[in-house]
């Protein structure tokens, strides 16, 4: 049985301050390690010396995404006429993990386009990964592929958790693997311990938020302390990222993972 580790989202955890100071203020947490979506509104060195700073290790980005309401909001993986800037952002992306000692670079797959069928932008995603993980040879940086489910990411190109461990065995599990948040999970396909034991061979991150509100475990509809007994017994030992929106306040919501880590 493993010890179970969290890392704070910051686009999640302690947005009471800017962001910079987030780091800070998970450190004053208790958290070790950090993870957030998007590093580019802030250079490489800044982020490195803010975790350096605070004592933090950096667990993953994503790829860049396109702004709010654009078809790339969630990506560009799965885009037929979107290669070039998908290929730039993958380059940008594992630049950024590599000056910050990211282990995992999260490849966001993005929504079926208007008028693409759904098997010719699955192609795509396919024939994109298997190109990432060329890029990311010799990097030090894993792939992760995320699927999302059909009431907040309608359309997007991941639907099952099947899915996407179909497509890490294809493109290859020694560079790419899932990140299974059971959030999305729960929502989608439920019966969490056994779809997590069915692919955690493939898992090398997790994710936590409680459906239907996505605030902190223990606020929600999953069971939580059986789900987290199967994640430690099955030896996994990875670090599983707090992306939930707290209810009231983050500090005050961490009861649960003192729990969870006791």
């Amino acid at each position: 049985m493993t010890t179970l580790r969290f890392d704070a989202n910051l686009k999640w955890l302690f947005t009471e301050h800017e962001f910079e100071a987030r780091f800070e203020a998970a450190a004053n947490a208790g958290f070790t390690a950090v993870e957030y979506a998007s590093p580019y509104a802030h250079t490489a060195a800044r982020l490195k010396r803010l975790l350096d700073d605070n004592g933090l290790a950096q667990i993953l980005v994503n790829t860049p995404m396109g702004p709010a309401g654009s078809p790339t909001r969630q990506g560009l993986a799965c885009i037929p006429d979107a290669v070039g800037e998908y290929r730039d952002g993958v380059l940008r992306g594992l630049e950024y993990a590599t000056a910050l000692g990211a282990p995992f670079l999260h490849v966001v797959g993005g929504l079926v386009p208007e008028g693409v069928s759904r098997d010719r932008a699955f192609a795509r995603y396919v024939a994109n990964l298997a190109w990432a993980a060329e890029q990311a040879r010799g990097t030090g940086v894993r792939l992760l592929l995320e699927a999302q489910n059909k009431r907040d990411a309608p359309g997007f190109v991941l639907e099952t958790q099947a899915q996407a461990a179909a497509v890490a065995e294809a493109v290859g599990p020694e560079r790419v693997g899932l990140l299974l948040d059971f959030y999305h999970a729960q929502i989608d396909e439920g019966d969490l311990i056994r779809t997590y034991l069915r692919f955690h061979e493939l898992v090398l991150h997790l994710q936590v938020a409680d459906p239907p509100s996505r605030h902190e475990p223990g606020t929600g509809e999953i069971g939580w302390s059986g789900l987290f007994e199967a994640v430690a017994r099955s030896g996994y030992d990875g670090w599983i990222g707090c992306e939930y929106r707290p209810k009231a306040g983050t500090v005050a919501g961490l009861g649960w993972m003192r729990e969870a880590t006791a």
